[in-house]
């Protein structure tokens, strides 16, 4: 695990992101604890289980007395288990609130602080006014942001006519590349669980950002479309 083999990168990360870097702190602590607490539980149960063998194999005039500690036995196995199940829980809360390491090199901070690797082409000039994506779309009838606020709110839109081909095209031509670089297309289901939703880094802080079905405790993934060598 890395946060216990080598916490400090974690930290740098949380810090690069701007997070808590204290997080990392109370993970490990709650990860000692979930230990401490998993093989506290496991010691009792092995010793439950060596003790049944005994008063499986006791006389019949120990069997009673023997009972009456085996159950006393079980009652401390039940406690260790459930605190093992707590300091699970526990650490599984707080190492959601850390983010997933960044790569070597990324700036720290937010959008401002970004840092240009490449330009690729020249910028060009015009000697005329030049227009947006958004009129030129609407001047060729390929974008319709009317229909699509009174459907759906602000910043949505309908393609339609050459705009859906436009689109249509676009996907085409990055499913070929990706195609002859090796990658095998997949459509995936469009609502996952949990634990796979976890994977992603989406629960957690940036719970909101999603959308959750309650009622099936299915999560609706961002895009259907996914690629695999």
């Amino acid at each position: 695990m890395l946060l216990r083999e080598n916490p400090d990168v974690i930290k740098r990360s949380q810090e690069a992101r701007g997070e808590s870097v204290q997080v990392v702190d109370e993970a490990l602590q709650a990860d000692r604890e979930r230990r401490a607490a998993i093989a506290a539980f496991e010691e009792l149960r092995a010793e439950q289980n060596q003790f049944g063998k005994k008063v499986a194999a006791a006389p019949k005039e120990q069997k009673k007395e023997l009972v009456a500690q085996a159950q006393s036995l079980a009652g401390r196995v039940k406690e260790a288990q459930r605190a093992s199940t707590e300091a699970e829980a526990r650490f599984e809360e707080i190492v959601r609130r850390i983010g997933n390491p960044i790569v070597d090199g990324v700036p720290a901070g937010g959008e401002d602080d970004f840092v240009t690797l490449k330009t690729v082409g020249e910028i060009p000039a015009f000697d005329f006014e030049p227009r947006d994506h958004l009129e030129l779309g609407e001047l060729l009838g390929a974008i319709d942001m009317a229909r699509g606020a009174k459907v759906s709110g602000a910043r949505f839109s309908y393609l339609r006519g050459i705009g859906a081909r436009l689109e249509l095209a676009l996907m085409n031509m990055a499913l070929d590349r990706a195609i002859a670089a090796g990658f095998i297309p997949m459509i995936t289901p469009t609502l996952v669980k949990p634990e796979i939703m976890q994977g992603t880094g989406f629960l957690g802080s940036h719970a909101d950002e999603i959308y959750h079905l309650p009622a099936d405790d299915l999560y609706l993934t961002g895009t259907r479309m996914r690629s695999s060598m």
